[in-house]
C-alpha cells in the first residue's frame, strides 16, 4: 500500500470523525437541558428547571413542562452572548471545511493538482480546527460558570448543575479539533514541506513529474560545460601532436644532414 492511498484513507477517517462532531455540535442548539436543577417542596411535587442559550423551561412531577425564550437580547450578559456567537462561528465554520476538503481530498479528484488539492484540505483542515476551538471555549467557558456558580458558598440565588447539551458540545468540539489538527498536518506537508526522499515519484503509479525549468537550466550549463572541456582536451591534444611531430622532423632533418 503506497503513500498516497494511506493518506486517502486518513482523509476519509478524519471527514467521517470531523462532520460527526459538527453533527453534535449542531444538535447542542435545540438541546434544552444545558444547566438543570430540582427543587422539591414540602408535598408531592418536584419542580425541575433547566434552560439552554435561548430560553428557560420548567416542568413539575407530572410531566408538563413550559419555556419561556429569553425576552430581551440586550439585557443579557455578555457572556452569553459571547458563548451564542462562538458556537454560531464554530458550525458556519465546520460546514465551509467539509466543502472544501470535500473538494481537496485525494479520492475525490474534484480539484487540480496535487498541490492544490493539498492547499484546499489544509484550509478546510484549519477551518475545523478554529471552529472546534470556539466551540470548546463556549462550551468550557459555560461549564465553569456553572460549576464555580455551584460552588460558591456566597452565591444566594437559585443553583444548576451542567446538562447533558454541555457534555455533547464537548464531544464533538473534540472531535473537530482532532480531525482538523489531523487534516493540516497532512495536508500542510504535502502542500508546503518538501517531499520526503523515501516517498520518492516511483510511489505514485499513474502520474507523471515532468522536470522543473530549473532543472532544465542545469542539465544545458551541464552540457555546455561538458563541451568546452571537450574542445580544450582535443585542443591540447591536437598540439602536442603537432609539437611531437615538428620534434620529428627537425630530428630527420639533422639526421639527413
Amino acid at each position: 500500500m503506497g503513500y498516497r492511498t494511506v493518506v486517502m484513507y486518513i482523509e476519509i477517517g478524519c471527514f467521517v470523525v470531523c462532520v460527526a462532531g459538527w453533527i453534535l455540535v449542531c444538535s447542542t442548539q435545540p438541546t434544552d437541558i444545558w444547566t438543570w436543577s430540582e427543587v422539591s417542596s414540602i408535598v408531592l411535587t418536584t419542580a425541575n428547571y433547566f434552560s439552554n442559550l435561548w430560553k428557560d423551561c420548567v416542568s413539575d412531577s407530572t410531566g408538563v413542562s413550559d419555556c419561556k425564550g429569553i425576552p430581551s437580547l440586550l439585557a443579557l450578559n455578555w457572556d452569553i452572548h459571547m458563548c451564542r456567537a462562538l458556537i454560531i462561528i464554530s458550525i458556519i465554520l465546520a460546514f465551509f471545511g467539509s466543502i472544501l476538503v470535500l473538494v481537496g481530498m485525494k479520492c475525490t479528484k474534484i480539484g487540480g493538482s496535487e498541490i492544490t488539492n493539498a492547499k484546499v484540505t489544509f484550509a478546510g483542515g484549519m477551518n475545523y480546527l478554529i471552529g472546534g476551538l470556539c466551540a470548546m471555549v463556549a462550551f468550557s467557558y459555560y461549564g465553569n460558570k456553572i460549576r464555580s456558580q455551584f460552588e460558591d458558598p456566597t452565591y444566594n440565588e437559585q443553583k444548576f448543575e451542567i446538562g447533558v447539551g454541555v457534555f455533547i458540545g464537548w464531544g464533538g468540539s473534540t472531535l473537530l479539533i482532532t480531525g482538523g489538527l489531523i487534516y493540516s498536518i497532512l495536508a500542510g506537508r504535502e502542500a508546503f514541506g518538501s517531499r520526503p526522499e523515501k516517498y520518492a515519484a516511483s510511489q505514485y503509479p499513474g502520474y507523471t513529474f515532468l522536470p522543473s525549468r530549473q532543472s532544465y537550466a542545469s542539465s544545458v550549463r551541464t552540457e555546455i560545460t561538458q563541451t568546452r572541456n571537450s574542445m580544450i582536451s582535443s585542443e591540447s591534444n591536437n598540439s602536442s601532436i603537432s609539437t611531437i611531430s615538428n620534434t620529428t622532423r627537425k630530428a630527420a632533418s639533422n639526421a639527413y644532414v
